[in-house]
């Protein structure tokens, strides 16, 4: 049996697509209703007609990464595990959770994993924990963090999350962890890439001038199931299709969406300036912070992955970047009129 952490997220859901066309019995864990609903109709809108009835086959187990009574039920009878869970936030305000849900929750989880004899952990990560270098450029997997940078709060949890990973392989865990860029997806949008087709979608006329990378859900969910299949162990790989620029992002979302596309350059000062105000602001009024500085540094940092490894280990070939964005707009403007 499978067991699916986070199985109510982007990739989770996409997960649970591939896991039940392939007829795997699944265990996943969820912490809400809500989301689980919301998973099931993103489910039963992109899955094959023959499988619509195969999403109630699956054994749902209500916890969280820190909830040991019921992760161990979780893990009774279980093979592989794909550990999609986690949380996403770049306040620094907000580190205590991050580090209590990413790194303690995934040590859990690796914990659990070697208890119960797990054949095989798939850990999710994010190229967030990989450094660029002079000495490495592109980033690769050999890009080690570095922690003379100033980081977001989210990087230096995964980070320490995949440390707990590397642990268990040191005690007999076989494990493979993959980096994913942003990733573009159907459904679940409210965060991630998601938020950026809603915000586009009401109309965004500015971007900044950094690059990073991008891959579509399903690149990322057959690179893992092929990868949790497969005879490699304790090793990671990058998960991106193509770099791109934000403006170039911005404007194949913006086209695909119908929408203006974005055509103000913001500049560092400019972004520095509202950073300022909201601190302000903040200070006499306790108004939300949108801006982080970890954030501003991202927009305005041009990054370049390269995907190599895992194109020539596995004789992959990507989806285009342009195809998974006029997928997702396509849903999204469905889910709009509904």
């Amino acid at each position: 049996m499978i067991l699916v952490t986070g199985a109510t997220g982007l990739v989770g859901t996409h997960l649970l697509i591939k896991l039940l066309k392939e007829k795997h019995q699944i265990r996943a864990t969820y912490r809400t209703a809500t989301k689980k609903d919301y998973a099931k109709s993103i489910y039963l809108k992109c899955c094959n007609p023959e499988d619509r009835e195969a999403f109630d086959t699956i054994e749902w187990i209500k916890t969280d990464l820190n909830d040991i009574p019921e992760l161990t039920k979780a893990f009774v009878d279980i093979t592989h595990v794909y550990h999609c869970a986690a949380m996403i936030s770049f306040n620094p305000s907000h580190f205590k959770k991050l580090r209590k849900t990413n790194i303690e929750g995934t040590a859990n989880i690796v914990n659990l994993s070697l208890l119960n004899n797990v054949q095989k952990l798939c850990y999710v990560s994010s190229i967030a924990t990989l450094s660029e270098n002079a000495l490495q450029n592109p980033i690769n997997e050999n890009s080690e963090w570095n922690p003379e940078i100033s980081d977001s709060v989210y990087a230096i949890t995964k980070y320490g999350a995949e440390m707990e990973v590397w642990r268990g392989t040191q005690e007999g865990l076989d494990a493979v962890i993959v980096n994913p860029g942003i990733i573009i997806g159907r459904g679940f949008y409210n965060s991630g890439s998601g938020f950026l087709f809603k915000k586009i979608h009401k109309g965004m006329p500015y971007y900044t001038n950094g690059t990073t990378g991008y891959v579509a859900v399903e690149d990322v969910i057959e690179i893992m199931y092929r990868l949790t299949n497969s005879t490699i162990k304790n090793q990671r790989y990058v998960v991106v299709a193509e770099n791109l620029s934000f403006k170039n992002a911005f404007t194949l979302i913006a086209k695909a969406l119908q929408k203006s596309i974005p055509k103000k350059k913001v500049s560092p000062l400019t972004i520095k300036i509202a950073y300022y105000i909201q601190e302000f602001s903040h200070f006499l009024f306790r108004t939300k912070k949108i801006l982080f500085k970890s954030s501003i540094k991202s927009a305005f940092t041009n990054s370049f992955y390269e995907n190599d490894k895992i194109k020539k280990e596995l004789s992959y070939d990507f989806l285009p970047i342009e195809n998974a964005i006029e997928t997702t707009a396509s849903f999204f403007l469905k889910e709009k009129k509904t």
